[in-house]
Formats: structure tokens, C-alpha cells, sequence
């Protein structure tokens, strides 16, 4: 169990007053719920329950010390443990920040505690709220903080314009960028420590009419792939996917706009086929997880290094799959087809909206059709969908910060290549014609996908329609 020093707060978060005046502290969550601790030798079952409630688990009440459970709340839970109750508490007399504020002035107001202390909670509440991106936008009167959780960005506290440019200065700083420089946007990355977990934070700043403004991509690196039976594939594209990346050579793109999860599903293949007698490398922009076992390269332009580079000297390191990020151009597409063309397995992405469209922008960037219908085995299309909250069915509970909606699903469309497919690609098919095809031999579309996770009660038809699904 964890020790009452080393205890962090839960989400959804009580009230520092209501846990001193009923005397429990909630400790850490398990497989079984909640453990509570109290000094009472019989805590008032209605506040128990009212726990249980909010966390929406059983609660375990535990015996503790008075003291350290009193100093563990007001530690935990009390106003300053959150970034709001930081926010109200600076000085809100502090001089207005303009471009031409002292150098040094703002270093040292970016490395005042209060801004260390803010900036490292944001973050930490980020995760808590499973946040994947934090927007920080700089308006006229504030420091706009947003969370991107379930794909939607959601307000968070906000600092006063009074103390913006030191919390922008102080994210600059922790990524080892230019604080002077505020004209040109500017890339880095920081990994932390937040609260035991080990968290990498990919950093961007661009200059807008009000100051700069900065999106922050949080990668937990506790959570790790997730493997491909979790992913929820229907059980019949599960099983076709499953055997075009068993397949010793040939071409398996997962497609699909930014954010809908094709990375993870290409992560979790590599995890399904490795045993260790193959060679698996990979090229990435950015290296959004580790593999164990897996040398990955990340893409660097700046230096040289593009998707097309790495690739061609990846095929010098004797591989056996290939994992490229994304084919964006013309040659790396002509360096991946070479690949499966002489016994490869290639696994890469595509942003195209449905999984035929993956063949025409191949074909577009310059692949032959007769070398896109020999090497390319299946497409993968898919988006993500928030889940109704279990917690509240969709009312809105602290569980899910009141949107209805907690964590997400997969919506998937699995084209395979056929001879009518072939067929079709030779005789300079459009898009129209390719997808009548697909569909006569099986292809289930993104549509009747998300229809099939609404009607089961995952999701809601105007989740479905907010990704244009239906």
C-alpha cells in the first residue's frame, strides 16, 4: 500500500474541508477500489458512502495516524495542491509582462516557486484527466489553458496575463529553449518525473498577435502499447489485420486523420508479431514509445535525416519488418513499395480519410498501380469515438469532468486486396469504383462500424456524427 508521505491525489478530487471534518483521506486506488485511511475507529458510514459514490468504487477504510492524515489533506487536497488554487493565490499586482520586460526579470519570475509549482501541477492534472495535449493560448486578458481529453479540447485553470510569459518562459526553459527568442516558433522536448511516473513532453511554441502560445504532447511513459486484442477490432477485421501482418513481405497501412490512433494500432501489430528471431526496426516522427528490443530512429530533418533517408539505410541493417511513421512523399512510397517488393513486411501510415482513398494517394505520390496491387495486403481506416461514461451513463459526473463521456473506441474499415481490386487499379479506377469493388467482396465502411458500436451502447449517434460518421 502506499505510504502517507508519498500519497498523491485521486481524481475526481474531494474537498480539503470535507475530508478533515469527516476524517478520511483516500490513499490510492486498487483493483478493488478505494483505500481510505481515518483516525476515527468508526468513520461516519455516510460519508464512506458519499466517497464511494464519487469515486464510483467500493471504498476500504484503513486506521491511521491523525496528524500525518491531517497534513497529508491539507498537503493532498488543500487550495494550493491545485492549479487554480495557485492561480488565486498570486500576486495579482505583478507588473504587466510586455516583449521588451527584463531578461533576467523573467527567468527569475519563471523560476519563483509559485510558477514551478503551477506549471508542474497543470501537468500533473493533465494526466490525471488523461489528457493528451495541453494548449496554452495567449489572449488579451490571460493565459488561455486548455486539455485535449478524448480527442476535445476542455478549459483548465488559467493564469492571469499578469504571470503568462513567466509560465510560457518557464515551459521554454524545462524544454532547453531560446527564452528571448519569441519571433520565430521554436521544437523541443523535456522528460519529467510527475508524482512517480516518468512522462515525456514534446514542446511547441509559435508567435501569435497577443505573445506565444504553446502546445504541450504529453506522452505517460507508464502506459506503454496497448495490444491488439484491446484495441476492439470487430472479430472479423481483427482476424484478417491479424494475418496480413503475419505475412512475411507486402504493405499494411493504417490510414486515418491526426490523432485517430493509427501510431498505437501499428505499435501494438509490432507487439503481436516480434519473437525475437526477426529484425523490426523502425522510423518515426517523433519516437512516441519504446519498444524493448526495437531500435527506432527518429526522423530529423533539420539534420539531414528525412522519413526517405532512414529508410534507405534501414534496408541496409538486414530487416525483416520496417515500421515508417508515415510515407509523405513520393520517395519514401517508392523506397516502401522496393521494400516489399524484396521480401519485406512494411508497416506505415497514411492521412487519408477512408481506406481506398490510401490507394489513389499512393498512387498520386507516384506508385505505379500494378506495383500498389503487388505489394500493398491491407488498409486499415479507422477513428476514435468517446465511450458513454460508465460512471454516469452519459448525465455528466466528475468522472468524466461533466462531458457524459470517458475514455474512447475504435471505429474500423478493412480493406484487403482481391483480384477485382487488382483489376480495377489497372484499368485506372477512381475512388468511386475502387470502393463499389471493395464493398461487393465484404469491406465493411466506417459508417456501419460506428452504427454497430452506437446500437450496442458504446456510443452516441451524435458522437458518431461529430467525426462524420454518420
Amino acid at each position: 500500500m502506499t505510504g502517507i508521505a508519498t500519497v498523491r491525489a485521486l481524481t475526481p478530487r474531494p474537498s480539503a474541508a470535507f475530508l478533515e471534518r469527516v476524517g478520511l483521506l483516500p490513499v490510492e486506488r486498487t483493483a478493488a477500489g478505494v483505500v481510505v485511511a481515518s483516525w476515527h475507529a468508526t468513520p461516519e458510514a455516510s460519508a464512506v458512502d458519499e466517497l464511494a459514490l464519487l469515486f464510483g468504487a467500493p471504498v476500504t477504510v484503513i486506521p491511521g495516524d491523525e496528524h500525518a492524515l491531517r497534513a497529508a489533506i491539507h498537503r493532498v487536497y488543500g487550495e494550493e495542491s491545485t492549479a487554480q488554487g495557485v492561480i488565486d493565490a498570486l500576486d495579482a499586482p505583478r507588473s504587466s509582462v510586455t516583449a521588451s520586460r527584463a531578461l533576467d526579470d523573467l527567468v527569475a519570475q519563471a523560476n519563483e516557486a509559485p510558477i514551478v509549482r503551477l506549471v508542474n501541477l497543470l501537468l500533473v492534472e493533465a494526466l490525471d484527466g488523461r489528457a493528451s495535449d495541453v494548449h496554452l493560448e495567449a489572449t488579451g486578458g490571460a493565459l488561455r489553458v486548455r486539455y485535449r481529453i478524448d480527442g476535445v479540447l476542455q478549459d483548465a485553470p488559467s493564469p492571469p496575463a499578469s504571470s503568462a510569459a513567466a509560465v510560457v518562459s518557464r515551459l521554454k526553459i524545462m524544454a532547453e529553449l531560446d527564452i528571448a527568442e519569441r519571433r520565430v516558433p521554436q521544437d523541443g522536448r523535456v522528460r519529467l518525473r510527475l508524482q512517480e511516473r516518468m512522462v515525456d513532453v514534446r514542446v511547441a511554441t509559435v508567435p501569435t498577435l497577443h505573445g506565444e502560445s504553446i502546445v504541450l504532447r504529453l506522452l505517460d511513459r507508464a502506459q506503454g502499447p496497448i495490444a491488439l486484442d484491446a484495441l476492439g477490432m470487430p472479430a472479423p477485421i481483427l482476424a484478417r489485420f491479424r494475418a496480413a501482418i503475419a505475412r512475411p513481405h507486402g504493405i499494411v497501412l493504417a490510414t486515418g486523420p491526426t490523432g485517430s490512433g493509427k501510431t498505437t494500432t501499428l505499435y501494438a501489430a509490432i507487439d503481436a508479431i516480434r519473437t525475437g528471431r526477426e529484425k523490426i526496426l523502425t522510423v518515426e516522427d517523433p519516437v512516441e514509445y519504446e519498444l524493448v528490443g526495437v531500435p527506432q530512429v527518429p526522423v530529423h530533418e533539420k539534420a539531414g535525416v528525412t522519413f526517405a533517408i532512414a529508410l534507405r539505410a534501414l534496408l541496409r541493417q538486414d530487416p525483416d519488418v520496417l515500421l515508417v511513421g508515415e510515407i509523405r512523399d513520393g520517395e519514401t512510397a517508392a523506397i516502401a513499395t522496393q521494400a516489399a517488393l524484396t521480401g519485406h513486411l512494411v508497416l506505415s501510415t497514411l492521412h487519408t480519410n477512408d481506406a481506398i482513398g490510401a490507394l489513389v494517394r499512393l498512387r498520386d505520390l507516384g506508385v505505379a498501380p500494378y506495383l500498389i496491387a503487388s505489394t500493398v495486403q491491407v488498409v486499415l481506416a479507422q477513428r476514435l469515438v468517446r465511450r458513454i461514461c460508465a460512471s454516469c451513463a452519459n448525465a455528466g459526473c466528475d468522472a468524466c469532468r461533466g462531458t457524459g463521456y470517458r475514455g474512447r473506441a475504435g471505429v474500423y474499415e478493412l480493406f484487403e486486396m482481391t483480384d477485382a481490386i487488382r483489376d480495377a487499379l489497372g484499368g485506372g479506377a477512381d475512388a468511386g469504383t475502387l470502393r463499389r469493388a471493395a464493398q461487393q467482396t465484404g469491406m465493411t465502411s466506417l459508417d456501419a462500424d460506428a452504427r454497430r458500436l452506437v446500437a450496442a451502447g458504446v456510443t452516441t449517434a451524435s458522437e458518431a456524427a461529430r467525426i462524420a460518421l454518420m
